[in-house]
């Protein structure tokens, strides 16, 4: 995950940095300064802030041609139990 994956994934969201930071058991300047592309946090962190985006339902791609995508995972409607309805 690239620092601009980070951003993305926290926007589509809707994830403040602290609390993305708390979610990951980071600290907020680690995650401050790996989005900033200050300092890349160290492998734990790094799979440790990835996973509590992909809790909030974000996907990361990775593809041939670049550093990745990221999309919304299809999450439940409410009540439903069921994908789209």
């Amino acid at each position: 995950m690239t620092p601009a994956q980070c951003r993305a994934a926290r926007a589509m969201v809707e994830m403040t940095q602290p609390s993305l930071a708390a979610a990951a058991g980071v600290s907020p300047s680690t995650l401050r300064d790996f989005e900033s592309g200050k300092r890349m946090p160290i492998a734990n962190n790094l799979a440790a802030i990835q996973s509590a985006l992909e809790s909030a339902g974000v996907v990361f791609i990775e593809e041939d041609r670049g550093e990745g995508v990221i999309k919304l995972r299809d999450r439940p409607e409410s009540g439903t139990g069921t994908i789209g309805g």
